[in-house]
């Protein structure tokens, strides 16, 4: 067997070392070029709160230019099975934080994250009453405690919010959709005077957020706090 012969049959071998070489290059490239954050091949094998870091979404957030992927991956809207038995579902999705009774209404609030759905529907099947625009941004990045004084608020004091004063067999109760800093924008899809199907959409707000239902009387609600629920979806109360 001539030289020519061998180094012709080892050429395919030597190339695929070199193309797995030049991979490998590429990819240590990618990790230092995107550090701290996941390189692009990467990303689509990672969970969403590892894909796009909290801190990457607020860079995004502050330069006004949102990363395509993410934009589509936020933006979704699913549809949601709405539990007959209960009498009360979740109006957002997010993490269940806080029940309290004051003056005879229990507040339900309900924090979002970046990575949730953030369409807002009716807890109950209702009748849009009123929908009213009030309060200024809320500080930036303020303390827990401040933060949770500011949620419960009223008039020029509180955060931006639009609320949507509903009726329902339960009485009066709102829905109080809170803007963060990072959240601009609200969207109301409904008008005073239509009828909504319990888990119905009323509206979205952009970004990380809070929402709140008010609603008359003292509830006991089967979800516990500190758990993650779903809008339209979650039974919070069968009482």
């Amino acid at each position: 067997m001539s030289r020519d012969d061998f180094g012709g049959r080892n050429r395919p071998l030597l190339w695929g070392q070199i193309a797995l070489i030049t991979l490998c290059a590429y990819a240590l490239a990618a990790l230092v070029w995107y550090f701290p954050y996941p390189s692009p091949l990467i990303k689509p094998l990672l969970p969403p709160k590892q894909r796009w870091p909290a801190m990457e979404v607020r860079d995004w957030v502050e330069e006004g230019q949102f990363d395509r992927d993410f934009a589509r991956y936020f933006a979704r809207d699913p549809e949601r099975q709405v539990p007959a038995a209960a009498t009360l579902v979740s109006p957002a999705d997010g993490i269940l934080q806080t029940v309290d009774y004051k003056d005879g209404v229990t507040s339900i609030v309900v924090a979002l994250s970046f990575w949730d759905v953030h369409v807002v529907r009716t807890p109950l099947a209702a009748t849009v009453k009123s929908i009213d625009m009030e309060g200024s941004y809320l500080e930036r990045l303020a303390p827990k405690a401040k933060f949770r004084e500011m949620l419960f608020l009223r008039g020029k004091a509180a955060p931006v919010e639009a609320v949507i004063t509903l009726g329902t067999m339960r009485g009066d109760i709102k829905i109080r959709m809170i803007t963060s800093y990072w959240a601009s924008r609200l969207k109301i899809w409904v008008y005073p005077g239509e009828k909504l199907a319990k888990g119905q959409r009323v509206g979205r707000i952009m970004l990380g957020s809070t929402v709140i239902a008010e609603i008359p009387g003292k509830l006991r609600l089967d979800a516990p706090l500190g758990e993650h629920v779903s809008g339209g979806a979650t039974a919070l109360s069968f009482h």
